[in-house]
């Protein structure tokens, strides 16, 4: 039986397109679903938002079945992480995420949109098997989160056939990344630039992914993951 959230949700749908994640969607569909304010209240304290936040968490599920569903093993990496993000955008209704987008974009929501980013592109590296514990944990999470906030941009206003504009510009920015990544590399490997920053890099090299739930941030500094 779905919980009285998941119901809320769905019933929260319809509304969005016109009313956008606001409280009067969140009454219409407490009323809807024929729950009492105060049940509905119960089942969401922040009422539309935090029936956005399920949405794109609802989201970012699909993507990860889909990816786990899909054989990848003759693509590159990186365009195992353009799939991925593809597979995330072409599961959702734009006109419903154009409306959480002006939502999270609000002082008081940004850092709930900015986590479910993060979230997003933890459910992604984490699909695709990632299993570093170090700085690049944070690093790959911060430049993905970078790439698909500024796809879904795009996106939002593409009008092209297929969106087919969207991942070409997709594609731009994954080669951006991997250009940044090959200058890492070229850094590390300078004997000059390697001496210099040896001491930066070893420090950086003791940070440790979050133990636990991926928002249980910042991480922490050597030890082992529990």
């Amino acid at each position: 039986m779905a919980t009285a959230a998941a119901r809320l949700l769905e019933a929260a749908l319809p509304h969005v397109t016109f009313d956008g994640w606001s409280e009067a969607t969140f009454r219409a569909a407490a009323a809807d679903t024929g729950l009492s304010p105060e049940l509905a209240r119960a089942a969401c304290p922040r009422g539309a938002l935090d029936l956005a936040v399920a949405f794109h968490r609802r989201g970012d599920r699909a993507m990860e079945a889909a990816l786990a569903a899909t054989d990848l093993s003759a693509l590159r990496f990186r365009d195992r992480i353009a799939r991925a993000v593809r597979l995330r955008l072409e599961g959702a209704d734009r006109e419903v995420v154009r409306r959480g987008a002006a939502l999270f974009a609000l002082p008081q929501n940004a850092a709930t949109g900015a986590a479910l980013i993060w979230g997003t592109a933890d459910a992604i590296w984490r699909t695709l098997g990632d299993s570093s514990d170090d700085i690049n944990w944070y690093t790959k999470r911060a430049t993905l989160s970078a790439v698909y906030s500024a796809t879904v941009l795009f996106w939002l206003g593409d009008e092209s056939a297929g969106h087919a504009a969207t991942w070409e510009f997709l594609d731009r920015r994954i080669e951006d990344v991997m250009r940044f990544e090959k200058f890492k590399a070229q850094v590390r490997e300078n004997p000059v630039l390697g001496r210099i920053l040896e001491g930066p890099l070893k420090a950086l090299g003791r940070v440790r992914p979050p133990a636990g739930a991926p928002w249980d941030l910042p991480g922490r500094i050597g030890g082992d993951r529990t």
